[in-house]
């Protein structure tokens, strides 16, 4: 169930990211030769007017084929005989995609969930909290000049900063104050600040909007910081999970909603697919050759210079790309497949 479950779920996620750039294909009048979910063998196909519609065998990417890698060919409706700003469009709008499916996503949880306002709702005794003085109903707004929307970034700003003073600034009856402490080591290793959170609030129409928002933004936070500790190296490579690591997730997400009925599984999910979708939109923008992220740096040289980078040497570079994202993608399984097994 798992592996089946993991896969309806990642397809929705790509095709959402495929359809980004085949819409803005489409729109910028560029001829789009297949539109593609999976990869390898094709199980089902469909032509359409001009592109042909396909399913393939393995369900762990797809493709929006608009011949972008033949640049010699400056035809009416290819992808280089546009103007570098509608390449740029068509490109960015996969990872943009993801971000907006994201938001919708997260909308619907906030209006079925409720949102985690980041009130405090008690101090905990002994705590760093109730020495500096923080107190039942203050709103945290800032920690060390990053702002606080939601309960979970206290947490997550802990979690990537572990020990660090901080600079906190909180409402409490309608004014500001500013109150310095450093989370305490808890008997289970981990540095906490010694409060609780309220109930997650009801939200209306525009607060499942704004939290939907704040919601998305939190995961694309999640996300980045987790790349800076893998390249700073306080995470290691042996760490990282991919296609495995996904279906074992969903998987345990399954088996642990299950028992409290359908729109439990339903709820995880969703909030597995803002995870997901998020991440995907992060990792799609890093200016990774042969990623769009990478595509994206050459077209912003091109504009800049007013000409393009010689397509050898720039074809050259998304080859050299790709292999070391394959060669990362076959580490990454190994890496599953031993915490599994």
């Amino acid at each position: 169930m798992g592996i089946i479950l993991a896969l309806l779920l990642f397809s929705f996620i790509v095709f959402f990211h495929e359809l980004g750039h085949f819409l803005l294909a489409r729109k910028n009048g560029i001829y789009v030769e297949e539109f593609c979910i999976g990869m390898g063998p094709v199980l089902v196909k469909k032509k359409g007017k001009e592109t042909t519609y396909s399913i393939r065998l393995l369900p762990i990417g797809g493709a929006c084929m608009m011949g972008e890698d033949e640049v010699d060919d400056l035809s009416e409706g290819s992808f280089n005989s546009k103007s570098v700003w509608a390449r740029i469009s068509v490109i960015a709008a996969g990872p943009i995609f993801n971000f907006i499916l994201a938001f919708i996503l997260s909308v619907i949880v906030v209006s079925w969930l409720g949102y985690d306002k980041p009130v405090i709702n008690t101090v905990l005794e002994n705590s760093a909290a109730e020495e500096a003085g923080l107190q039942q109903g203050d709103v945290i707004k800032e920690i060390n000049n990053k702002n606080i929307h939601i309960f979970r970034e206290i947490s997550a700003y802990n979690q990537f900063h572990p020990g660090e003073k901080m600079e906190l600034k909180y409402e409490r009856n309608g004014k500001d104050y500013k109150v310095s402490l450093t989370p305490r080591k808890s008997d289970s290793g981990g540095y906490l600040i010694g409060i609780t959170q309220k109930e997650y609030q009801k939200a209306n129409a525009f607060t499942a909007l704004q939290y939907g928002a704040y919601e998305v933004k939190f995961w694309i936070d999640y996300t980045i910081e987790s790349l800076k500790m893998l390249f700073t190296g306080v995470v290691g490579l042996d760490q990282l999970s991919g296609p495995v690591g996904i279906v074992d997730v969903v998987e345990q997400a399954y088996d642990t909603n299950i028992q409290y009925g359908v729109s439990s599984v339903v709820l995880a999910f969703l909030n597995l697919s803002i995870l997901l979708s998020a991440n995907l939109g992060v990792m799609n923008l890093l200016p990774i050759p042969a990623l769009d992220g990478g595509r994206l740096v050459f077209l912003f040289v091109e504009a800049i210079r007013g000409k393009r980078v010689p397509p050898e040497k720039e074809g050259m570079v998304h080859f050299i790309g790709l292999i070391a994202l394959f060669g990362l993608m076959i580490f990454v399984m190994y890496n599953d497949l031993q915490r599994l097994f």
